[in-house]
């Protein structure tokens, strides 16, 4: 197998909100289930800096399974395929470089207590 062209990151993060869903139209006109999220990663160097990654999480992959957990505040684990997204602050109108990661995987690393008493809990069916 080939590695060649691989792009697979890992990057963890605390979401800045809760994760939003909405639905597009494709090329090909089906439409799809795309929930958006971002989250603030902090710089290796400087702890107290951060910067954001824009998520995309498509309702057929496998991180979409844990959407209902995803709340503000959240730290998670994605991974996914990144690339960049240059765009133009909202104050001073400086371009700024930005990333966006199309997410495959999501694992959960601390849950906002909080928030989650509004999922439900599974229930056993007996046999």
């Amino acid at each position: 197998m080939s590695s060649a062209g691989l792009n697979q990151w890992i990057v963890s993060g605390n979401l800045a909100a809760d994760a939003t869903v909405k639905t597009v139209t494709l090329k090909d006109g089906r439409e799809a289930k795309v929930a958006e999220a971002t989250i603030y990663v902090r710089k290796s160097r400087n702890r107290e800096e951060s910067f954001t990654v824009s998520l995309s999480i498509w309702e057929k992959s496998t991180a979409w399974r844990v959407l209902p957990y995803l709340k503000k505040g959240s730290l998670i684990i994605c991974t996914g395929a990144v690339e960049p997204n240059p765009f133009i602050s909202s104050n001073g109108n400086v371009p700024r470089a930005g990333l966006q990661m199309t997410v495959i995987d999501i694992h959960l690393d601390q849950v906002k207590e909080e928030e989650m008493e509004d999922v439900e809990e599974p229930v056993a069916v007996p046999a």
